[in-house]
């Protein structure tokens, strides 16, 4: 599952006086802090939350297929669809960061959805090269984003966001292409980024969640690369279609619960995101040959 708020605070050793009460997803969050990173690489990581970062110091970006070498301060916006990697080169690693999650992000009413904007698709851009001029400029956002969080004031999410938007338009005024470079063993990292985001999915947790991503295309796009680029590559090293394997562990998923919970068949299907019990049995049977009320009917519980 990706990793949430208080899992990312756990990892990098970090508290926030304002969870003593415990986090809520459901209800808005955002948060500043300076940034460390240890010296190294930090593992491909999938999360439910969104981060923008001040980068001071020399390291790696990586995607599913691709990295950049970040030699200078950036700018670096990040949303749970897309999973990477920092590789730190140079001891020295400073910078800001904020958090914030998605009952913020869809909190404001009058204007489109910061995760609209295109800083947060999939696609495109994440990472902005600074000049000392506009890293001043961002830092001194940062920092007033911080005595708005140290502020009583009741209407300091709303002024939060808009600083938000303002980093967001900072951005896009000095964006510019990238020059990523292609991972050596690109391919290999792509399947285990695919295999990891595919068993990540599992187990539904039934009844609050419904299953996400259930073909090659939905894999493609959390990945940010080409549908046809992934299916080409997951069939060279695995021997198996990105079909396949997607078929085969929503079968094992259903198998389960089919075997081992009272849940109905119309409530397992919907949670494998299939919008009819027809086209679910049609499915399962194709994939094990029986039908899900006949597997409920061997272990009793219909």
């Amino acid at each position: 599952m990706p990793e949430t708020i208080t899992q990312f605070y756990k990892r990098i050793q970090r508290n926030d006086p304002t969870l003593d009460g415990g986090y809520s997803r459901e209800k808005p969050y955002f948060n500043i802090f300076s940034r460390q990173c240890n010296f190294g690489t930090v593992q491909f990581s999938y999360r439910d939350f969104y981060k923008v970062t001040v980068i001071m110091g020399i390291g790696k970006l990586y995607y599913a297929d691709k990295w950049i070498l970040v030699d200078r301060p950036a700018l670096l916006f990040s949303n749970p669809l897309v999973p990477y990697a920092w590789e730190s080169i140079s001891e020295e690693q400073e910078g800001r960061f904020c958090i914030f999650n998605e009952p913020f992000v869809k909190a404001e009413e009058k204007n489109n959805s910061l995760s609209e904007t295109p800083l947060f698709k999939i696609s495109g851009d994440k990472v902005f090269f600074l000049d000392d001029l506009q890293l001043s400029g961002i830092l001194d956002i940062y920092a007033r984003m911080q005595e708005e969080i140290n502020s009583d004031y009741f209407g300091k999410q709303d002024v939060l966001r808009c600083y938000l938007h303002l980093l967001i338009h900072m951005a896009m005024k000095m964006q510019d292409t990238n020059r990523y470079e292609a991972h050596p063993n690109a391919s290999q990292r792509i399947v285990e980024l695919f295999m990891e985001l595919l068993e990540r999915q599992f187990p539904v947790d039934y009844p609050n969640t419904i299953l996400v991503l259930r073909t090659p295309s939905d894999y493609a796009s959390r990945l940010s690369i080409h549908i046809n680029h992934l299916n080409k590559v997951v069939k060279e090293i695995t021997g198996k279609t990105t079909s396949d394997w997607i078929a085969e562990r929503i079968t094992r998923e259903a198998t389960q619960y089919l075997m081992h919970t009272k849940l109905s068949i119309s409530e397992i299907a919907y949670g494998l995101g299939f919008e009819t019990v027809s086209y679910f049995s049609k499915f399962y049977r194709k994939q094990m040959g029986n039908a899900p009320s006949k597997i409920r009917l061997e272990v009793g519980y219909e």
